[in-house]
């Protein structure tokens, strides 16, 4: 068990395998953490992929069901994340790297990309949260009462009043699209993207595909790719596809600076096509 600190920011990490750095965002929300990604839903993706790459997972900020701790920044609820992410990488002295997110892991990918593109040389949105016209509280109200209540028991220092505060301000200010970046920055993202899209009330079909159809360098995704649940080994066949594909600027150079050419996938679209 390993820890990164930056002031009053305590991080619980870890790392397994070798090879170019991916790090992996769990979803479950806010309660995003290393035990999420390790129940192995959908699949386990350090088991999966740390034979070839070196797989960095933590627990995120206050998740009830982590280790990491720090304050609620309101005024940046998503940007304070970032941080944290950004940090990490940081802390480990990796310049560049490749990232995969998992449900409310999709609108922290598309910050990490605003926020340091130079940086994140691919990119694997899982199943995706977003926001929908006519659900948009459904991720405030999945926090308000799945994480905050928990939260303040744990740390008497916040209260609900501040809990509600910095839910409105990550979910209700702006409750759009992909919550941290608009549609033309995904229009004007050369990123390549990979996003594998499921219908469910938090992961919005529409929503990720959008996104998929807006970004220039985006890979099609096989749909549907969790049921039955034979699909799902060939999903992960997939994803390893996209982050080995010399077109997502994977190299193995010492000081991780890759190129970066155009997406080639015509498999992949024959998958969409069978599957769709």
């Amino acid at each position: 068990m390993s820890f990164y600190e930056r002031g009053p920011v305590r991080i619980r990490y870890e790392e397994a395998g070798a090879g170019f750095p991916l790090l992996l965002i769990a979803g479950g929300g806010l309660n995003s953490s290393i035990a999420a990604l390790n129940r192995g839903d959908p699949f386990h993706p350090v088991e999966e992929f740390k034979g070839e790459y070196r797989c960095i997972s933590s627990d995120l900020r206050n998740a009830n069901t982590g280790q990491s701790s720090g304050p609620l920044e309101i005024d940046r609820p998503w940007d304070a994340y970032t941080d944290d992410h950004l940090g990490l990488m940081d802390h480990l002295r990796i310049d560049k790297f490749m990232v995969m997110g998992f449900c409310i892991g999709g609108p922290f990918i598309w910050n990490l990309l605003k926020r340091a593109p130079e940086r994140v040389v691919a990119a694997v949105l899982a199943q995706p949260s977003g926001s929908r016209p006519e659900m948009r509280d459904l991720a405030y109200d999945t926090n308000i009462k799945g994480w905050g209540p928990e939260l303040v028991a744990r740390r008497p220092e916040i209260t609900m009043e501040t809990v509600d505060k910095f839910l409105t301000r990550m979910y209700r200010t702006d409750p759009d699209f992909v919550y941290t970046v608009s549609r033309d920055f995904v229009r004007q993202c050369q990123t390549p993207v990979a996003d594998p899209a499921r219908r469910h009330p938090r992961n919005p079909y529409a929503v990720a595909m959008e996104a998929a159809m807006l970004a220039p360098k985006a890979e099609l995704s096989m749909y549907p790719w969790k049921q039955p649940k034979e699909l799902i080994p060939l999903a992960v066949r997939q994803i390893r596809s996209f982050l080995r594909a010399p077109s997502a600027g994977v190299g193995l150079s010492k000081n991780h600076l890759m190129p970066s050419r155009d997406i080639v996938s015509t498999i992949v679209k024959l998958l969409v096509v069978c599957f769709s």
